[in-house]
């Protein structure tokens, strides 16, 4: 069986480096916040490039929290795109706010700026940009568009840690980036965690007023917050894990290309890669009309595929109550039916792509 990620060889490529860590962790007898995620926030933001990193429990904590630290609710609205994960629409409507859903470029699968200034109303609050499959979005348009109008960009980079927007890292763009480390990511943790960034010392201070109860001093709220603190036992892991980043990320393009020059020829659609991106491959998706049956035909030779994702959340139940209805977003409802995850991951072996690739060529031929 070729698994569509498999956790454990990459455990075991480092495992000294891992084992030490957890040790090291379960002697300090720090075990929420403490050195241990002080040191990870001061690495991410050194790598990203950003003034202040705050270790949350989630990614989707990541989006909730920054929604409340720009004041964003009820009434007010938040552009993202319609093809994306579920939570940033859920995470949007668990603050009281209006997800207002832009259609996506066909190729890259990001937000298409073309769509979003005509999206603006006078409700609108944020944009939120997502780095799907670990391909920037177009961040200058966006970022123009938002200071044109006066709203905030908040980065959903869960799917794009390490990626890059003309020499910049994605999450260091906007006013605040959202990080996961849930395990299946590019720098993933044994279990939740994420974080937010931001070069905003006042946003930073409030961000981290709300991951613990609204503290700024203990026991004192002064707001209602969250329990949304990274472990101190995933902050070890994922900073014995973050030097090996950019050589796991370049394996994962070295890969992606090799799937490529094996594709293109079948007439198969295979990831874009513009021109100002550095494209980090979280996930490489090929696109079929047949796709259902190459899952199924995968399936039965032991390979594993994924489909991201099967569901616009436009069309998710949570969100018929804005009046969303199938067309409204075509280019997001196509790829919803065409999309396909292949195997890919740093550990992935030459023998082991070659079987895939094998197999997609004989079903399509």
């Amino acid at each position: 069986m070729i698994s569509l990620v498999d956790l454990t060889a990459q455990y075991h490529s480092i495992k000294m480096e891992i084992d030490a860590a957890v040790l090291s962790t379960l002697e300090s007898g720090h075990f929420i916040l403490g050195p241990q995620v002080a040191k990870f926030e001061e690495s991410v933001a050194s790598y990203l490039g950003v003034g202040h990193a705050i270790g949350l429990a989630s990614g989707t904590d990541a989006l909730v929290i920054a929604l409340r630290a720009l004041n964003i609710g009820a009434d007010d609205e938040v552009i993202i795109p319609a093809y994306t994960f579920f939570a940033t629409a859920g995470t949007v409507i668990s603050v009281g706010a209006k997800p207002v859903m832009v259609d996506i470029d066909p190729q890259t699968y990001q937000i298409d700026v073309n769509y979003i200034e005509s999206a603006i109303s006078s409700k609108t609050k944020a944009i939120i940009p997502v780095h799907l499959y670990g391909h920037p979005a177009e961040m200058k348009p966006i970022l123009e568009i938002a200071r044109k109008h006066g709203v905030k960009v908040i980065e959903d980079n869960a799917q794009g840690y390490g990626a890059e927007y003309f020499g910049k890292k994605t999450g260091s763009l906007g006013d605040i980036g959202c990080l996961s480390f849930f395990p299946t990511k590019n720098l993933g943790a044994y279990g939740d965690g994420g974080m937010v960034v931001t070069s905003d010392a006042a946003l930073a201070e409030r961000m981290r007023m709300l991951r613990t109860h609204g503290w700024k001093k203990k026991y004192y709220s002064e707001e209602v917050g969250y329990n949304s603190r990274l472990d101190a036992l995933q902050a070890a892991i994922l900073q014995a894990k973050l030097p090996y980043l950019d050589l796991w990320n370049k394996k994962r393009r070295d890969l992606a290309n090799r799937y490529n020059e094996h594709f293109v020829p079948l007439g198969i659609v295979t990831p874009i890669k513009r021109e100002w991106a550095k494209h980090v491959y979280h996930l490489y998706i090929i696109r079929v009309e047949k796709r259902d049956a190459l899952q199924a035909f995968l399936k039965e030779r032991g390979i594993a595929s994924e489909v991201y994702y099967p569901l616009p959340p436009h069309l998710s139940i949570p969100c018929r109550q804005f009046g969303y209805k199938e067309g409204d977003f075509p280019h997001a409802e196509k790829a919803a039916k065409e999309t396909l995850a292949l195997p890919l991951y740093p550990e992935l072996t030459i023998e082991q792509q070659d079987e895939v690739i094998a197999a997609v060529k004989e079903f399509v031929s």
